[in-house]
């Protein structure tokens, strides 16, 4: 284990790629310069298994006043994810309330995004029989049952290994990036022109 994938943990698992005709090194690149001009970036999704208002959020807070941090790790797959690279101009917490993205962030082709404060490239293995489904009506599901098919994300709660010595090594997912999540650690986008 290391300092991120560690019993007790929370870790936003997500699986990324070429989106909105991006490349995944052009995206990272991006990414890193938003956080640097603005100070956080903008990790744009789609899909309902981490729902902003109903998965991520309360997910972020629970580790937060326990005195945790939220990871994003992230697998690196093969996606030709060709949507339109419209940028969004607005973000908001609840889907009520909207703000304007600041200028410096290109939020693009995506319903919802994660906000980071960091993005790092590392070379870590993420041991799905040692994490659980964390909120959501999946709640305490062990991840190598929970990832698969279509679910390509999850907010996990990395747990004690019960393997004993001789036992062979889980199955693992390849961690190739990881970000910090920070307030208000997940968003909708729209854009109103």
């Amino acid at each position: 284990m290391n300092e991120i994938i560690r019993p007790g943990a929370g870790i936003l698992y997500m699986k990324v790629g070429t989106h909105a005709q991006e490349s995944l090194d052009d995206i990272i690149a991006r990414k890193k310069k938003e956080i640097e001009d603005e100070g956080f970036g903008m990790w744009g999704y789609g899909g309902n298994t981490c729902h902003p208002t109903t998965m991520v959020q309360p997910f972020a807070r629970s580790f937060e006043e326990k005195g945790g941090e939220i990871f994003l790790c992230m697998e690196e797959m093969n996606s030709k994810h060709r949507a339109e690279p419209i940028r969004a101009n607005q973000y908001s917490t609840d889907g009520v309330n909207w703000i304007d993205v600041p200028p410096g962030i290109k939020a693009v082709g995506s319903r919802y995004a994660l906000l980071i404060g960091s993005l790092e490239t590392v070379d870590l293995e993420l041991p799905l029989n040692e994490a659980r489904v964390a909120v959501g009506p999946s709640k305490g599901r062990i991840g190598n049952k929970y990832i698969q098919g279509q679910v390509d994300k999850a907010c996990f709660e990395i747990i004690e290994p019960e393997r004993g010595a001789n036992e062979p090594l889980p199955p693992s997912k390849p961690i190739g990036l990881t970000a910090k999540l920070i307030k208000p650690y997940a968003v909708f986008l729209r854009n109103t022109d």
